[in-house]
């Protein structure tokens, strides 16, 4: 209404100049920042709001209701008041955070038409003269127009507006655009014919690794990670992904990690465009060769391994054993990372292949309480034992359950007529009943 009239109705009523090019600032803000803590596709609506696509990342955050209410507490916080839904598509959380009950709004998966059904047809985002066109119809809601067929719709109201109801119900795939991240080293290449071959694709990967390790040089950085995105001629991105131990630059390093990516990059009918960014980025100085060049040191760096094996067989069967401060063995070592030196083991000999359960031995012979089995049958076989060592008594953590506050291993080393070394336990001191129930288990193998 005129603010004249606005006026009149409300006396004290605040009026304040619109900023336009100020709210569409503080937005980008909010989604900038949305993009570095949140997701790794963030935009800015149209309208006065936010797109966050939470595919593959709401688990991080505790979920979508979770990550949900905290963002809500967030803009709270931050002096805003803010409306959130979430559901399959753009289109349909665009209208639930607008036109929906509740504050928060979750249309469950698969089932966006039900949930935007009673919304009305204005929350659709449709032309004016559309909306105009439903009102002379008498179609009120979404749901007043789904059972009308597609071509007497699309006579009415125009092909616009179908567009719209087919991309909030998913038949129509809607792209967003994220909104990128300037401090990010971001290069790109655009390319005069699409390409499908896997050596064209090596060497759009070798070029924009040149590029990006300009940019990075420049910054006096190295790169933790890449993601390499391809825009194939149907609107549709391949997105391919490494990580490496240390901050790099070395461009045949990385190019081979790229490389043995390569097939899961589906071209379709051609890749048009490619961007190669490095959203992880740490300090690199330079590296002091003199004593490599003189031939006095000779120059390994496992990380190179470490980050080609990581990209076969994935990050996390590659770790390095670290020690912890127990006298439990199983609770004594972890895994860490391979780049990490561990701290100092401790000096009590341990096997080489630690159980991570102990397995039972049966039809154990044995003097008590202090002397070493000398038979035993383990997963089938009969072992006849000819030397051992021990025992080395090892207490339960009393801190940490009241089971163990008496237990009591009693551990042995002992070598079969095969030579096979073993090293196993009894648990309890043979002589108090608090302790142990005098089993035998067998903890690990020597090489």
């Amino acid at each position: 209404m005129a603010a004249t009239h606005a006026r009149a109705l409300v006396s004290d009523l605040d009026f304040r100049p619109a900023e336009p090019a100020a709210d569409m600032a503080l937005l980008d803000r909010l989604a900038l920042l949305a993009l570095r803590r949140w997701s790794p596709i963030a935009a800015v609506t149209p309208s006065d709001g936010i797109w966050i696509d939470l595919t593959g990342c709401a688990h991080l955050h505790g979920g979508e209701e979770i990550f949900c209410r905290r963002l809500l507490a967030f803009c709270r916080r931050a002096g805003f008041t803010a409306r959130v839904a979430v559901a399959d598509t753009a289109g349909a959380a665009h209208a639930l955070a607008r036109f929906g009950r509740d504050p928060l709004s979750r249309a469950e998966p698969g089932a966006t038409a039900n949930a935007i059904a009673p919304l009305p047809i204005v929350s659709l985002r449709l032309a004016p003269g559309a909306i105009s066109a439903c009102r002379r119809f008498g179609l009120e809601t979404v749901a007043d127009l789904l059972p009308v067929a597609r071509g007497p719709l699309a006579r009415r109201l125009g092909l616009p507006a179908i567009t719209r109801l087919d991309q909030a119900l998913g038949a129509i795939a809607e792209p967003i655009t994220p909104r990128e991240d300037d401090e990010v080293p971001r290069v790109e290449r655009r390319l005069l014919e699409p390409i499908g071959t896997a050596e064209a694709i090596e060497q759009v990967m070798s070029d924009l690794l040149r590029d990006l390790a300009n940019l990075l040089r420049e910054r006096g950085v190295g790169a933790r990670s890449l993601r390499l995105t391809g825009l194939r001629v149907d609107g549709i991105n391949q997105i391919i992904g490494i990580g490496t131990a240390r901050p790099t630059r070395d461009v045949p390093h990385l190019l081979r990690l790229l490389k043995l990516r390569i097939e899961r990059i589906d071209p379709g009918l051609g890749v048009e465009q490619f961007w190669l960014a490095a959203p992880h980025t740490e300090p690199l100085d330079a590296v002091d060769l003199g004593a490599v060049l003189a031939g006095d040191a000779l120059m390994r760096d496992p990380a190179r391994l470490v980050d080609v094996i990581a990209g076969r067989i994935g990050p996390r069967a590659v770790f390095r054993a670290r020690p912890l401060e127990s006298h439990v063995p199983e609770r004594a070592v972890t895994r860490s990372d391979p780049m990490v030196l561990p701290g100092r083991w401790p000096a009590w000999t341990r096997p080489v292949r630690l159980f991570a359960r102990p397995e039972p031995l049966n039809r154990v012979i044995a003097l008590m309480p202090d002397q070493p089995p000398r038979r035993f049958e383990w997963r089938g076989r009969v072992h006849r034992i000819v030397a051992g060592d021990g025992p080395e008594r090892v207490h339960g953590e009393w801190w940490r359950r009241d089971a163990e506050m008496w237990a009591v291993r009693d551990y042995y080393r002992v070598e079969d007529e095969e030579g096979g070394r073993y090293w196993v336990f009894r648990r309890g001191d043979g002589f108090a009943e608090d302790t142990g129930d005098l089993s035998w288990w067998l903890h690990g193998v020597f090489a």
